[in-house]
């Protein structure tokens, strides 16, 4: 981010910390975008990921006073993003019996590049999956987390993680390679 764009990040956000609407409005269209996003992969459904970044901001402001270190803005924002679609899932109940299936899925090589897909048909696969391997996926693959810090999260072991990670890319490469065949 240039320093232009950094000292109207900082405004903005001192002034949502003193409750200025306007302020909190510039903050989520600045972030909106980008937030939508991790909700969207998370979620598997585009109302409920919707619904979860309504929420996310929500909460967002009505905490943003405790934030001390404006440059962790980004930071802080997107976890609030991510433990409210993680939360949203749970209450689903859902994807919670299937994150604790342990099947025996191989350790995957992540330096290995054999596919190469567009990115719309990837997503559109992972869609597709179950919640339990698409929330695991995400939290690695897009969101940096490793297997422990996953675990932690989910409240699951860290094998699980391992094992929903190895499913989730098995089921994302299967529909896809069923895609092209039917292509």
């Amino acid at each position: 981010m240039q320093t232009g764009q950094k000292s109207i990040q900082s405004y903005l956000i001192l002034k949502s910390q003193e409750g200025d609407r306007r302020a909190q409005s510039e903050l989520f269209k600045l972030y909106a975008d980008a937030m939508y996003n991790i909700c969207r992969r998370m979620m598997g459904d585009e109302d409920d990921a919707k619904d979860v970044l309504q929420d996310s901001f929500i909460h967002a402001f009505t905490k943003i006073r405790g934030l001390r270190n404006l440059e962790t803005f980004s930071a802080w924002l997107k976890r609030i993003v991510i433990n409210h679609c993680i939360n949203a899932l749970k209450k689903k109940n859902i994807f919670m019996s299937d994150v604790d299936e342990i099947g025996d899925y191989p350790e995957v090589d992540e330096n290995r590049n054999d596919y190469r897909y567009e990115f719309n048909r990837v997503l559109d696969a992972i869609d597709r999956i179950s919640e339990g391997c698409r929330t695991v996926l995400n939290l690695y693959l897009f969101e940096g987390y490793d297997h422990k810090e996953i675990a932690q999260i989910l409240n699951i072991s860290e094998s699980a993680s391992k094992s929903q990670y190895s499913k989730a890319r098995a089921k994302v490469r299967k529909i896809i390679a069923e895609e092209n065949l039917l292509s």
